[in-house]
């Protein structure tokens, strides 16, 4: 498969911040799910690519499904409560600084 286009990796890095938030966990959650060490945006968007090249969206999307089933599944088992995300997250700051350094290029 070929690689995401820019536009395309905006509106998954926008999906998966609402998604997120639906589901009432964080980056650090998903990171977990995906089994890399970093947090990080630049990081979840990498393992995103390798879904991406394996597959295309539809294995992004395959992917995504079972992370959400696992949450829904555990949540029904576990007794936790699940932390409530932060309105600012890693997600929303590294958007802020790519626009900056795209404003700042111009």
């Amino acid at each position: 498969m070929s690689k995401l286009s820019p536009q395309e990796e905006k509106e998954l890095i926008a999906f998966i911040k609402d998604w997120l938030k639906s589901h009432r966990f964080n980056q650090k959650d998903l990171a977990a799910e995906l089994n890399i060490k970093s947090s990080r945006t630049s990081e979840i968007i990498l393992k995103f690519k390798e879904f991406y090249k394996k597959g295309g969206m539809f294995n992004i999307a395959r992917n995504l499904i079972r992370i959400e089933q696992n949450w829904l599944n555990n949540s029904k088992t576990d007794s936790q409560e699940i932390n409530t995300t932060t309105p600012y997250n890693q997600l929303d700051i590294d958007s802020l600084v790519n626009q900056i350094k795209q404003d700042t290029s111009k």
